[in-house]
């Protein structure tokens, strides 16, 4: 019977870490759907961005109020979870404070864990104060009805809950090391708990001792169920952020890629030597390849592992020129339509046995209109704003590429200009001959 608790535990951990698994393959499976790109040079310079930037959150101290409490709940909520190893540890062999052998070292661990939870404590609640009292414009967009809004708010109720039974349950303990209770040895420094501990004091050694369990149980159950939540919302970037960082775009802002496909058929036309009516090189049967994008498989898998990695903090529509003088475009939404419909797309996949079949919807037009697109002004503040380097204005670049290329789709005034590109090598309507007459007038 000695064991049953460990068995639990044990049992416990397989499911949580299995779910999460699980959850994880789905998450590369969904991003391996878009288009190949070659992200594997200047690794030096990579890594030194993912240090930068995702690591040190460099971009971040822009808004200093948000940074400050943001890198607290970072470090706190990250640097807190290393007690994670020896809860896995008490639990499976039905030990207590394992590491309790490292003396000072343990008890400053331990007290420097509370005073963190504190911090996360007062940062959290500060956090839920801006979103739902101060009401910051970012944050009551209309990008953020429903479940993006409610996510936001879930993650921040969890993080209340874990932090608060960490201390409760470090109170508990304290207390029972108070009374000399068998298996309570006198290990851990409490700078924080030990001033929660006093609301147990009228309780008995065998209550205390039960209450104490039911904490440890409900915090490592809390961090599987966090950690498996972490699929669904929006704080998915606390893993992602990282690799997002890693494979970002490492050219100046401003500079597009060209298509290959155009590049080939341009070298053509200006190769001298070149047999205009010989057969294409490649597969004849292949689908020829579409320009642009008009759905997330069109998208290459770093644009998609953009979407995943969008925090859904508003920073990039706040500073959107075409969103604050009143245009339907927000760049946000366009990363969360583009995971809402990748995860569609992954859901129809695993509904059909691992083939997609087409459900007649598309990111363009079901999820993103052309009047969004169109209001892009390609100034790249969406960009530079963004707190872990994604691009949302690739993604609008791509799907303008498509409405041009493949749908002859653009406002009429850019149809004009590029009838006159075509036609007289200029913008202006006027042709090449007509170009000096300015300067014959009077």
């Amino acid at each position: 019977m000695g064991y049953i608790d460990n068995i639990l535990f044990a049992v416990l951990l397989a499911v949580g870490f299995g779910f999460f698994i699980s959850n994880v393959k789905k998450l590369i499976r969904n991003i391996k759907l878009g288009q190949d790109v070659d992200r594997s040079d200047n690794k030096g310079e990579r890594w030194a961005n993912m240090a930068r930037v995702a690591l040190g959150q460099s971009k971040m101290v822009k808004r200093p109020i948000a940074a400050i409490l943001h890198i607290i709940v970072y470090v706190g909520f990250i640097i807190i979870n290393i007690e994670l190893l020896e809860i896995i540890i008490d639990g499976l062999f039905g030990t207590h404070r394992v590491f309790a052998f490292m003396g000072t070292a343990y008890n400053v661990l331990i007290g420097a864990f509370e005073i963190l939870a504190i911090l996360v404590l007062v940062a959290v609640i500060t956090f839920l104060v801006r979103r739902n009292i101060i009401k910051l414009k970012r944050f009551i967009h209309n990008d953020l009805k429903g479940w993006p809004k409610s996510d936001a708010n879930y993650i921040l109720y969890f993080e209340i809950v874990l932090m608060a039974l960490f201390l409760l349950m470090n109170a508990a303990d304290f207390t029972l090391q108070q009374r000399g209770a068998p298996h309570f040895i006198q290990a851990g420094s409490f700078p924080v708990s030990q001033f929660v501990a006093p609301v147990f004091n009228s309780i008995s050694t065998e209550t205390l001792l039960i209450l104490e369990r039911v904490f440890w149980w409900m915090h490592i159950a809390g961090i599987l169920i966090f950690m498996n939540y972490l699929y669904f919302s929006k704080h998915l970037h606390i893993l992602l952020a990282f690799p997002n960082t890693y494979f970002a775009d490492l050219n100046p802002l401003g500079k597009f890629d060209n298509l290959e496909s155009v590049t080939k058929e341009v070298k053509l036309m200006m190769d001298p030597n070149a047999d205009p009516f010989a057969a294409p090189a490649g597969d004849a049967d292949a689908a020829p390849a579409k320009f642009g994008a008009s759905d997330v498989q069109d998208l290459n898998w770093v644009q998609l592992l953009n979407a995943y990695t969008c925090t859904e903090c508003g920073r990039c529509t706040s500073s959107c020129p075409a969103n604050i003088t009143g245009k339907k475009l927000s760049p946000r939404k366009i990363m969360m339509d583009t995971r809402d419909r990748l995860e569609e797309v992954g859901k129809n996949i695993d509904a059909n046995k691992g083939v997609f079949v087409a459900d007649n919807k598309t990111l363009l037009n079901d999820y993103i209109t052309p009047e969004e697109l169109w209001a892009c002004t390609s100034c790249n503040a969406c960009v530079e704003e963004c707190p872990v380097n994604i691009s949302p204005l690739s993604i609008i670049m791509d799907m303008r590429r498509y409405l041009v290329m493949e749908q002859s789709a653009a406002p009429m005034s850019l149809n004009a200009m590029m009838t006159n590109v075509e036609n007289n090598g200029a913008p202006w309507q006027y042709s090449q001959q007509d170009r000096l007459n300015w300067k014959n007038e009077n």
